[in-house]
């Protein structure tokens, strides 16, 4: 199936995603705050400006949307349009955060990823945020 938009409209509609409080973060910040937990956003002075620092526990939260850095999940599925295209960008994507968590975890942070996908229904958010606070307190 082709894309029912242009590419220049294409082009347009995936510049406008913004790359800082997407929904599945705001989803564990605020279920963070909730249990009691401060945090700062998207610290510019640590490496990939992190999506949740937890400097009490000096614990990082990253989430990750599965297209985005290219999870083995049905969200992260390639398109099929400008397949080379995005293969080499999800690449790069991927190349960058796994040198921003070893730089972060050599400057001594804990580095924990969530994907999207395991927040996509209450049930699983739930457990895998359960599942989190446990590992940050421990």
């Amino acid at each position: 199936m082709s894309d029912i938009y242009s590419q220049e409209k294409r082009s347009q509609i995936m510049g406008n995603i913004s790359g800082k409080d997407t929904h599945p973060e705001v989803l564990v910040r605020k279920y963070l705050f909730a249990h009691g937990f401060r945090y700062r956003k998207n610290v510019k002075e640590l490496p990939g400006k992190p999506d949740i620092v937890l400097s009490k526990f000096k614990t990082i939260i990253l989430v990750h949307g599965c297209f985005w850095h290219g999870h083995t999940c049905k969200g992260g599925r390639l398109p099929k349009t400008r397949t080379e295209f995005w293969r080499e960008k999800i690449l790069k994507n991927k190349e960058r955060d796994i040198k921003n968590k070893k730089d972060l975890q050599s400057l001594g942070w804990r580095v924990i990823v969530i994907w999207q996908c395991e927040l996509s229904s209450a049930t699983k958010r739930e457990t895998y945020l359960t599942d989190l606070l446990n590992l940050i307190r421990s």
